[in-house]
């Protein structure tokens, strides 16, 4: 297998039946029961295997034959694709991303003590809320502990700001 760069899916798309893995952020991953539920999707579409999931950095690995993913398109639209495909499969409780360029050493975990989730459902909702936010690179949301953890880039976005944007939903922050 060829591990995942733009230049080994080139190639790949050029030779056809050759395989590629790939490292992706997911997106819906916000708690550890939710990789059952990943698997799950991928086990939907034979064409994507589900290599490993890491919950700790909210990330797939992907093994495909980039050839018959892509076909004519470009490799840069690999992880539109896969992205959309997955949503379709989960009815959009998961998405997929480029895996995050910024080293952990340069991200800042914040915890949110939170009240009022009662179950998974609303943890999605919060999570949501926490994830599209730029400069947040991974979110977990746990309805048991009553708290929203995430790794952000302190470039980018503070966990004053976070705590706003879930009072503002309507969250009960602590």
């Amino acid at each position: 297998m060829i591990p995942w760069s733009w230049a080994a899916c080139l190639v790949a798309t050029l030779v056809a039946g050759t395989p590629v893995t790939m490292k992706v952020s997911v997106t819906g991953l916000f708690s550890p029961d939710r990789e059952t539920d990943l698997r799950e999707v991928f086990a939907g579409w034979p064409e994507v295997k589900l290599v490993g999931v890491d919950f700790d950095r909210a990330e797939a690995e992907l093994a495909f034959d980039a050839d018959k993913l892509l076909g004519k398109a470009k490799p840069a639209d690999m992880i539109a694709r896969i992205n959309e495909r997955v949503g379709q499969l989960s009815r959009n409780a998961f998405g997929v991303r480029a895996a995050s360029a910024t080293p952990r050493d340069k991200l800042t975990r914040v915890e949110i003590p939170v009240a009022g989730l009662d179950c998974k459902a609303c943890s999605l909702g919060v999570y949501e809320v926490i994830a599209k936010v730029e400069g947040v690179e991974q979110a977990t949301v746990s309805f048991k502990d009553g708290r929203v953890t995430a790794l952000i880039d302190p470039t980018k976005t503070d966990r004053a700001k976070l705590a706003a944007l879930l009072k503002q939903r309507g969250v009960d922050v602590r």
